[in-house]
């Protein structure tokens, strides 16, 4: 199907989208073929090959716990926190799992076959599962990519999915693939970037679906950012690094009671740390387009809602309406990175997650602070434009030094795109279409060492403990 806002916001679990929610979801596609293929009673064995990055990191990025939870058949969209921790203390403590939610076998997290110096042809993020009767034949074997943002591709299928998107985007009322097919359609059509995404929406739901849906996205962000307010302490992994969100926000209510515009900063700068600490701590948040950038969009949508122009004296419809709006414009412009390029820091870096949400969120807020389709498209520019060649090499494979403090920074830079492009006429020099294009060049000659493998950067030049 062609890439929709639903697809680049979702609900799942931390601390990686590519690392966590993506191999959750391909062991519960493979669990359920297991279930439909009537074998799943003559299962004995069970094998996991994981490679290149997800080898690399995954014990830092939650990977091998998340394919057990897969494996007994849960989806990280419909997972609780709770139901994590209470599966994975059970796994832990008998040293047996429920294949499918039926089928115990003797297997862990030690009993994965890592292989992080092997990269798959189609993408460094791969994984083999296989489960054999016993006397040792293959009942059924599979491999999956998961490349970037929960998405997953099984291999052998790649053409046939291309195939699908090409066909499933001609159904589409008005299908874009380029920030300039995207800004025509607005020109013929007379409609803003997020009505354009809206018309598309419309193909696969109803109107009231599409609001209903977005505004449960935007209630899962604050939902998050309200469980990481409540927690205290260090976070998990053993880097001690200290949760700052509750302090900072029992600061910031003590100082600026009134929500002050002076202080617009260090709330945005909450919000992001609160979703990624979060995030950091495997809880539940909304891919956006990524977990590794999962509180930008929030961030910025937050000060959407508090400090732009008018918002003062809003109605609760108003914000519902600027909630619609600005999701419906970050979907548009992520779905040109989806088509160009990557969202996978595994295949081209911190740029591909944290510069596309930051292009995302700053084209989302020109739209909603009534900027025109070409103001939209040149702070989406502005933004990507100073994310160009970010690595992704955090310490420890752990998702958060420098990533907690990167996505309050480019939730910044963001909003000051926005403004940029708000005092000009939409003019500018490079296009949208040029920046996307070119991150996808800087990921292809970037280092592998720099591309969510641990192997460089702050990962290896900073003492872990």
């Amino acid at each position: 199907m062609a890439v929709g806002v639903f697809d680049l916001f979702s609900v799942g679990i931390g601390p990686s989208s590519s690392h966590t929610v993506g191999p959750m979801r391909a062991a519960a596609v493979f669990a359920e073929e297991l279930t439909g293929s009537g074998s799943l009673d003559k299962v004995a064995g069970l094998r996991v090959d994981l490679y290149g990055s997800l080898a690399a990191t995954g014990h830092g990025h939650g990977t091998m716990t998340a394919i057990l939870l897969g494996l007994e058949g849960f989806h990280p969209e419909k997972i609780l926190p709770a139901e994590v921790e209470e599966r994975l203390a059970a796994i832990a403590e008998t040293g047996t799992l429920q294949l499918a939610g039926s089928v115990p076998l003797p297997y862990g997290v030690k009993d994965m076959v890592l292989r992080p110096l092997t990269v798959l042809p189609r993408h460094t993020n791969g994984m083999t599962f296989t489960v054999t009767d016993e006397a040792g034949e293959t009942l059924h074997k599979a491999t999956f990519f998961s490349v970037g943002g929960g998405f997953i591709v099984r291999e052998g299928e790649e053409d046939a999915a291309l195939k699908e998107l090409d066909e499933s985007k001609k159904e589409l009322p008005l299908p874009f693939r380029t920030a300039a097919e995207l800004l025509g359609r607005c020109q013929s059509k007379g409609l803003s970037i997020g009505e354009v995404m809206f018309v598309n929406e419309l193909a696969s739901r109803s109107e009231a679906e599409i609001r209903e849906g977005l505004l449960h996205i935007y209630s899962v962000m604050e939902e998050c950012v309200a469980t990481s307010l409540k927690r205290e302490g260090l976070l998990p992994g053993g880097l001690k690094v200290r949760r700052r969100a509750p302090d900072w926000h029992e600061r910031l209510e003590k100082e600026d009671k009134d929500r002050d515009a002076k202080y617009w900063q260090e709330w945005v700068n909450l919000i992001a740390l609160a979703v990624n600490e979060e995030n950091a701590s495997g809880g539940r948040v909304v891919t956006a387009p990524t977990n590794g950038a999962a509180g930008i969009i929030p961030a910025v949508l937050y000060y959407a809602l508090h400090f732009a122009p008018g918002m003062d004296k809003a109605t609760q419809e108003d914000r519902d309406d600027v909630v619609v709006k600005f999701l419906l414009t970050a979907g548009a412009i992520g779905v040109l990175y989806k088509e160009q390029a990557s969202i996978s820091g595994a295949e081209v870096g911190c740029q591909g997650e944290v510069g596309s949400a930051s292009s995302m969120a700053a084209g989302a807020l020109a739209e909603v602070m009534g900027g025109t389709p070409q103001q939209v498209e040149n702070a989406a520019e502005i933004a990507m434009e100073h994310n160009l060649g970010l690595t992704c090499d955090p310490i420890g494979g752990l998702v958060q030094v420098p990533c907690i403090e990167r996505n309050a920074i480019a939730a910044a830079k963001a909003i000051n795109a926005a403004k940029m492009a708000l005092w000009g006429d939409g003019t500018h020099r490079v296009s949208l279409d040029e920046v996307i294009v070119t991150m996808r060049e800087t990921g292809r000659d970037m280092s592998s060492k720099y591309k969510e493998t641990a192997m460089g950067g702050l990962a290896v030049n900073v003492v872990e403990c």
